[in-house]
C-alpha cells in the first residue's frame, strides 16, 4: 500500500513538472513585458523632458501671491539653420541660431494682471554660405492657458552682428510688459505657459524634431564669440 502511495506521488510530481515549467515561462514573459513597458515609459519621460527643457538665466525674483507662469522653449523651434540648396553640411551652412536659455520673473497681487519679464539667450552663427555680416532672426512668444488653447502670440526679432573675423555671437534679448489678465484674484500664474521659439520653416522643424545638432558653432573656422545684450528689435 505504501509503495502504491509512493508511486502515485512520483507520478504526480512528474505530471506537475511541465505545468511548473510552463508557469516559470509565463512568469518570465510577464517580467520581460513589465521591463519593456517600464523602459518605454522612461524613454517617453526623457523625451518629454528633452522637448520641454527649461534652461535658467538670471532675473530678479519678486514675491507674488502665487507662482509665475511656466516658461518653455518649443523643441521643434529651438534651433534655426539655413543650408544652401538643402545640403546639410558645414560647407553649405548659412546663418544658424539656437535658443540656449530662458528665464522669467513675474509680479501680481490682488486683482492685478500678471506682469512678466522674460530674458532669452541666443547663440547665433554665420556659416560660409551666409550673405552679409548681419541678420535679423525672427522668433515668437505665445501665451497659452496651460495645456490648452493659445491666448496670444506675438513676433519679435533679434539681430546678429558678425564683425569681420567673427562667426559666432551671443545675444540676450529682454522682453518686458508681457501682460496676462486674470479672471479672479484666485487665478494664479501656474494656469499659464509662455512658449518661445524661432520662426522656422517646416524643414527646419523636422530637422529639429529628428534631434539633429547643427548649431551656431557649425562654421568650419574658429573665432571668438562676441557677447551682446539688448531689447527686442521688433514687437
Amino acid at each position: 500500500m505504501r509503495r502504491n502511495l509512493l508511486l502515485a506521488a512520483c507520478l504526480a510530481v512528474v505530471a506537475a513538472a511541465p505545468a511548473v515549467a510552463a508557469y516559470a515561462q509565463t512568469g518570465q514573459a510577464s517580467d520581460d513585458a513589465r521591463r519593456r513597458a517600464q523602459a518605454d515609459a522612461e524613454r517617453k519621460k526623457a523625451e518629454k523632458e528633452k522637448q520641454w527643457a527649461l534652461p535658467r538665466a538670471e532675473l530678479p525674483s519678486v514675491k507674488n501671491v502665487g507662482p509665475c507662469p511656466f516658461v518653455k522653449v518649443l523643441y521643434d523651434a529651438a534651433r534655426y539653420q539655413e543650408f544652401k540648396d538643402g545640403r546639410v553640411s558645414a560647407n553649405a551652412a548659412g546663418y544658424t541660431g539656437e535658443i540656449t536659455g530662458v528665464s522669467a520673473s513675474c509680479e501680481y497681487k490682488d486683482n492685478d494682471p500678471i506682469k512678466v519679464e522674460v530674458a532669452v539667450n541666443f547663440a547665433l552663427g554665420r556659416g560660409p554660405m551666409a550673405e552679409g555680416r548681419s541678420k535679423d532672426y525672427r522668433y515668437w512668444v505665445a501665451v497659452t492657458e496651460r495645456n490648452k488653447m493659445v491666448l496670444a502670440k506675438e513676433d519679435f526679432s533679434v539681430r546678429g552682428e558678425f564683425p569681420e573675423g567673427t562667426d559666432r555671437v551671443a545675444v540676450v534679448d529682454k522682453l518686458g510688459d508681457i501682460i496676462i489678465p486674470r479672471a479672479t484674484n484666485t487665478t494664479s500664474g501656474g494656469n499659464f505657459e509662455i512658449l518661445i521659439g524661432f520662426d522656422v520653416t517646416p524643414e527646419m522643424a523636422a530637422f529639429n524634431r529628428d534631434g539633429k545638432r547643427f548649431l551656431a558653432n557649425a562654421a568650419p573656422t574658429g573665432s571668438t564669440a562676441v557677447a551682446q545684450s539688448g531689447t527686442s528689435a521688433t514687437r
